[in-house]
């Protein structure tokens, strides 16, 4: 099928990042490209009936699984779907929504690789997977301010869901084909968040990433604080893409420059919609977070371009215009 969406999945754990890495998507493809669905929508029991029956929503048992899969499904073939809504806002269910997906969809939440049928329809896999004493920090300072529970509250919770983090959520990151993980470099406090924090990218081979051993040297003497090094996860030999929150602009441009050399008919007329995040109420920018989402967001165009080659008929008269973020593809 080539006048298909491309999906994306982002799975991680609670406050571990999905939605900031989104956002950033979501701006440079455009919000008139992008269909975002939250896996989190799809909980059996709003939050006092969780509480009640001593579940949490990281257990597959606790959400509706399959018709997860069926809306996946449909979402890949360019259908459209009624999708339930979990408001976080006050921990409820509230009147489904009905979504149709353009030319990218995003899927994002806490179990969205927690079955093979779920797994087989992304063209790209993300986990995101923080140090937990930085989600910790995250968690707290989102939930207080936004969902209405107390330091205290979000500790308990916490501790209450760890046991299925562990064996319901950390499980899938073996199954992304980039695995994020932003963490404080080494001289400054653990709990350090925001701009400063470095980030390491786990390329698996299992999609065909831009070839940017030519631009990163392996040891980094000359100091660009980007460093490609070779190695295993999980036992599979990998690429560990490595980028210091003190990356100097020129560094980060050059890097930025290596990835869309290879699709240079897709680059956005402005990068600057990378790298955006929420500090309480103010907008900072963080270049590992503007490079991750940059990376991210070459291989759903490279995917669409791809598709797009084999039928450019199909996909002008499927699609609505794209943003000026990928104008040059059709």
């Amino acid at each position: 099928m080539n006048n298909r969406p491309i999906l994306l999945g982002i799975v991680g754990d609670s406050a571990a990042g999905k939605s900031t890495i989104t956002a950033g998507l979501a701006a440079v493809l455009g919000a008139n490209c992008v269909t975002h669905v939250c896996t989190d929508d799809y909980h059996k029991y709003d939050r006092k009936e969780r509480a009640a029956c001593g579940v949490t929503p990281l257990n597959p048992d606790c959400n509706y699984i399959d018709v997860l899969e069926q809306h996946i499904q449909r979402l890949y073939l360019g259908q459209p779907i009624l999708k339930p809504v979990y408001d976080h806002s006050t921990g409820t269910l509230v009147r489904p929504e009905y979504v149709m997906p353009h030319q990218f969809v995003i899927v994002e939440g806490l179990l969205g690789f927690s079955t093979p049928t779920l797994r087989q329809f992304y063209d790209v896999k993300v986990f995101l997977s923080p140090p937990e004493e930085l989600r910790k920090v995250w968690k707290i300072k989102r939930d207080t301010a936004k969902r209405g529970y107390t330091t205290r509250q979000v500790l308990a919770e916490l501790a209450r869901r760890e046991a299925d983090s562990v064996n319901f959520i950390r499980p899938q990151r073996q199954y992304a084909d980039i695995a994020v993980r932003f963490y404080p470099p080494a001289a400054v406090a653990p709990r350090t968040t925001g701009a400063n924090l470095n980030v390491q990218l786990v390329l698996r081979p299992t999609i065909p990433h831009p070839d940017l051993s030519y631009l990163v040297k392996e040891d980094d003497t000359s100091g660009t604080g980007i460093r490609l090094l070779l190695g295993r996860d999980e036992g599979r030999p990998v690429d560990f893409l490595e980028i210091d929150g003190d990356v100097a602009s020129q560094h980060a441009g050059e890097l930025e420059d290596a990835i869309w050399q290879h699709l240079p008919d897709l680059r956005p007329v402005s990068d600057d919609q990378f790298g955006g995040y929420a500090d309480r109420s103010e907008m900072r920018h963080s270049p590992p977070l503007a490079l991750t989402q940059l990376l991210i967001a070459y291989h759903l165009l490279r995917k669409f371009n791809d598709l797009s080659q084999r039928s450019p008929q199909l996909a002008r008269a499927h699609w609505p215009p794209l943003s000026k973020a990928v104008m040059g593809v059709l």
